[in-house]
């Protein structure tokens, strides 16, 4: 009877988060919106205070950042199992539309219709990660003092010149809650402790060491890939032109320039450019979606490695008052984070006239008071862009 609860519980997680992955349009802000939205509000899964410890450790290791929490969540939920059962699900639908477009081409670009119905589920993207700032607003920032971390962080985003600007205001605010201690500071609930946490360390600095030893083939494809994911602070905007870089001898401007666009429209995470790349360099003769698989495992394993050991510091440090504070404000922090990114890229690059701003407030009131499917927004949102390109 318990391993039939522990299979339910592992389906119940792939189910979850494949849903999510044909769905989670609107980049890693947008994903983390509908992660809080269903595992948090409406599975409850997890509590507010440990997503937000997830979304920011996730911000300060490298790595994909929406998947890390994701495979967080389901750790949390069903321990390895469940952290690769998240993982594979949310990635399986960007993966299979990434290689099928470097097989097949560029077809769709150009068409009217395709570019109406994405531009309609960036909109969406627009309203879910409205209402996941509302509602972490409402969690981490009842204080006036966490209500100026949040906003001076959005203002530091948004207007820093830095390309690592969140993880310069995370270490910053951490620092200040370090060393100036809130007396009332709330107990941070502890993150769930990950059996052979310190291991996982090892091995992903291991396989990091190594990965300089190997060129050439399928293992240099692994170790080039890996590197890039490795070192990537940021997410998938920062990670696109690092892997565009290592295969710009094989692949070409054209082919490019159509995994770069299709890496930031198709649902699910970024990092599955590497999936294109793999694919796209696979040599003549050689089975391209086993080329692809290789570099998607590569690019995504030192994140989901560093998150899971990551996470057992974090817990060993949560009793300390002076964490404890800085927790809070990194909390605050990760909310400005979240404003910063609802509005560049996704609203300044989704939000072009009246027509799109009215649907984003219809979508958001809908939301907020009805309290829809995401399957419901998703289909109006694409019947509005079915609508728009013929308009």
């Amino acid at each position: 009877m318990e391993n039939t609860s522990y299979f339910k519980r592992l389906r119940d997680i792939f189910v979850s988060f494949l849903m999510l992955g044909l769905t989670s349009f609107g980049g890693p802000a947008a994903h983390l919106g509908n992660f809080n939205r269903e595992f948090v509000q409406r599975k409850k899964w997890a509590t507010e205070s440990q997503f937000a410890q997830w979304v920011a450790l996730s911000q300060i290791v490298p790595g994909p950042g929406s998947s890390q929490v994701g495979f967080a969540i389901g750790y949390h939920r069903g321990g390895y199992g469940g952290g690769l059962a998240a993982f594979l699900a949310f990635t399986l639908p960007s993966f299979v539309v990434m290689v099928l477009l470097a097989k097949f081409g560029q077809a769709w670009q150009g068409s009217v219709l395709f570019e109406g119905v994405v531009h309609a589920l960036k909109l969406l993207a627009v309203v879910v990660v409205a209402d996941a700032c509302l509602t972490m607003w409402r969690s981490f920032c009842q204080r006036k003092s966490m209500m100026l971390v949040a906003l001076l962080s959005a203002l530091f985003i948004t207007f820093s010149p830095f390309e690592l600007a969140s993880l310069v205001v995370l270490l910053l605010v951490a620092v200040v809650g370090m060393l100036s201690p809130v007396a009332t500071a709330e107990h941070t609930e502890a993150l769930p402790k990950v059996r052979f946490g310190y291991w996982l360390l090892v091995i992903s600095l291991g396989i990091f060491g190594a990965s300089f030893l190997v060129d050439g083939g399928l293992f240099g494809l692994f170790a080039s890939f890996y590197q890039a994911g490795a070192l990537v602070f940021g997410g998938g905007h920062v990670v696109l032109p690092m892997l565009s870089a290592f295969v710009s001898d094989t692949v070409s401007d054209s082919n490019l320039l159509l995994g770069y666009a299709a890496a930031q429209v198709v649902p699910g995470p970024m990092f599955t450019m590497a999936s294109f790349l793999g694919a796209a360099v696979a040599p003549s003769g050689t089975n391209d979606w086993l080329w692809a698989a290789v570099a998607t495992l590569a690019v995504f394993s030192s994140g989901l490695l560093l998150m899971l050991s990551g996470q057992n510091m974090w817990q060993t440090l949560s009793t300390n008052v002076r964490f404890r504070s800085a927790v809070g404000n990194v909390n605050a922090a990760v909310v400005g984070i979240l404003i910063a990114a609802l509005y560049h890229p996704i609203a300044s690059s989704s939000v072009l006239n009246g027509w799109d701003l009215a649907c984003v407030l219809v979508g958001f009131l809908w939301l907020k008071f009805k309290r829809p499917s995401i399957f419901s927004l998703i289909i109006v949102f694409i019947l509005v862009g079915v609508l728009r390109s013929y308009l």
